[in-house]
């Protein structure tokens, strides 16, 4: 971390002197934490989660999702072979390179998650909440950030742009990334819930069995490198890719 980022923000649970310094400050520092994530990945942070499926709209159309088992099924498949395991390395990946100052790793990591969409309509739904989150967390919580993340034509995806700045603010790696993957799980739940329709009581259920996958997809991205990224989420692919022909959609993607 950036000396004067960790003055300023003084975030960090593993900052021994500050626990030092008064008692109970590693309670209120995690508070700090959670409370900062849970602001940054609600659905009302302004990225426009809500407008996309991820390709589950024309899941829900041609019948292959149509109740909680198979909705279930499907998100359990995009976070274990798709975008929820590969966007948990991208963010990882950023939030270590910004932490290091280290350009080429970032760059690196920059390219690569931009050339992780499958669809036309998969890349909008990245890059948009990408922006929209940069821009609206530069506006709320000011702080020096990469050049790179601000060049002019810099393609950020949206785990690119929270690994950024979590680290750049001073939040721990290991709760952001369960907390987007979280976000992630809970995004596509939500447009489950519209498009079948289902109760909110089965969506619950539905995330409530999820709760062991995400904790293991977090960790899964926590432990692995760019090298490790990959995917074969191949129905969701192609779902992605034929919702841009839908007749009738509520969604973006």
């Amino acid at each position: 971390m950036i000396d004067n980022a960790k003055q300023r923000y003084r975030l960090r649970g593993n900052d021994a002197a500050c626990d030092r310094r008064a008692a109970g400050s590693s309670e209120r520092t995690e508070s700090i934490i959670l409370a900062r994530l849970m602001i940054w990945l609600s659905p009302a942070y302004p990225v426009g989660g809500y407008s996309y499926s991820h390709g589950l709209e024309w899941a829900a159309e041609a019948g292959s999702v149509g109740d909680a088992a198979t909705l279930a099924d499907w998100i359990e498949d995009i976070l274990r072979y798709g975008a929820g395991r590969s966007d948990a390395i991208f963010l990882a990946e950023t939030w270590r390179a910004v932490d290091a100052g280290n350009e080429r790793l970032l760059a690196e990591t920059l390219e690569l998650a931009a050339a992780f969409t499958p669809s036309t309509e998969r890349r909008l739904e990245t890059l948009a909440q990408g922006t929209a989150f940069l821009e609206a967390t530069r506006a709320a919580w000011p702080a020096p950030e990469p050049d790179r993340l601000s060049a002019d034509g810099a393609e950020v995806t949206y785990p690119v742009a929270v690994g950024a700045c979590a680290a750049v603010r001073g939040l721990p790696l290991a709760p952001t990334a369960q907390a987007f993957v979280q976000a992630f799980a809970a995004n596509l739940v939500s447009a489950g819930v519209r498009l079948i329709p289902l109760g909110q009581t089965d969506g619950l259920r539905v995330l409530a069995r999820l709760e062991p996958l995400i904790l293991r997809i977090a960790a899964e991205g926590l432990a692995a490198g760019l090298d490790d990224a990959g995917g074969a989420a191949v129905a969701a692919d192609i779902a992605s890719m034929r919702h841009e022909m839908q007749y009738t959609r509520l969604f973006r993607s």
